[in-house]
């Protein structure tokens, strides 16, 4: 499955690890290309869970139109494919109406799907699925990453030990077809007259970065992301294991189990978003289409969507 052609060489895209300044440059940029923003983040898909996802807020939802966002409640799953599907969808309709798409986000899956296309795989195998599920229930923690460092390690390290769906879904594509999700999923970027010009990703030093991380952890609580995870608790029905396993949303609803204090869910939430960045970072050097913008931290977003139309 794979945008049309025509259709992607319209797009922008603004990409770069959690808290790098996107939301406020892709603003100015929207403005300056008579952009619509298409969200390019698999947890700000779900409606309700706001604070801890960082998503476009009402006001600037009010400045420039944003889709794919708020579409899922927060018992629904989505796949790759459904969203290149519907970001496509929404990509005719913006340009239809005369304006360019831009996408904005921090999900490098989801940049690889949109600009290379996605590989579907095989069906589901219900039953492999269901005693994976049970042998790592009966095991120690990080079994599920373990098995996958065996056949895909690729896979592996770009996985989180804990995303337990995209683990199981790595290794029963191995189980199905003999060959890892990484051999399958090996798409290259398309000829460069196929393909959008404008991909940048915003790359800052680290150690601002890691500040900014961790305030705007200690912000999101502040904003009161304990009560939007105890609000999704105690819904009708569940979470979806992706947003039960999402950053910030897991260690909370530990805490609310009483499996750890508050204190030490904050540490662990900063923690991992800081090691989330990392992998962001290279998800995005490893995209030959994608064009570093070096910022210092000390620019203005003005400045930064100027360094980017100016390139």
């Amino acid at each position: 499955m794979q945008i049309e052609t025509e259709l992607l060489k319209t797009c922008w895209f603004l990409a770069g690890p959690t808290a790098c300044g996107k939301t406020a440059t892709a603003l100015i940029l929207a403005e300056r290309l008579s952009a619509e923003i298409i969200a390019l983040d698999s947890m700000s898909l779900y409606r309700g869970m706001d604070v801890g996802t960082a998503k476009a807020n009402s006001e600037e939802q009010r400045l420039v139109p944003h889709h794919m966002i708020d579409v899922l409640d927060p018992d629904e799953e989505y796949s790759l494919a459904e969203y290149v599907q519907s970001a496509e969808a929404v990509c005719r309709d913006i340009v239809d109406r005369g304006k360019t798409p831009l996408f904005v986000g921090g999900t490098g899956l989801y940049l690889r799907g949109v600009l290379r296309g996605v590989f579907a795989g095989p069906d589901a195998d219900w039953e492999f699925r269901k005693q994976l599920e049970k042998t790592a229930a009966e095991s120690d923690a990080g079994y599920l990453h373990g098995e996958l460092l065996k056949v895909d390690p690729s896979s592996a390290e770009r996985l989180h030990p804990n995303d337990a769906r995209r683990l199981i879904r790595a290794l029963e594509v191995y189980h199905l077809t003999g060959k890892t999700l990484t051999e399958q999923m090996q798409q290259g970027p398309l000829p460069a007259e196929q393909r959008s010009q404008h991909v940048y990703w915003l790359s800052p030093p680290r150690d601002w970065l890691y500040d900014r991380i961790n305030r705007r952890v200690d912000q999101m609580i502040e904003l009161g992301l304990v009560d939007e995870v105890r609000r999704l608790m105690s819904a009708e029905k569940p979470l979806s294991r992706s947003a039960s396993q999402a950053l910030g949303y897991k260690e909370m609803i530990d805490h609310l189990k009483d499996e750890c204090t508050l204190e030490a869910a904050i540490e662990t939430i900063q923690t991992r978003t800081r090691q989330f960045a990392k992998r962001q970072h290279t998800w995005f050097r490893n995209l030959k289409e994608c064009l570093e913008i070096d910022v210092s931290g000390e620019e203005s977003a003005e400045e930064i969507a100027g360094l980017i139309l100016n390139y």
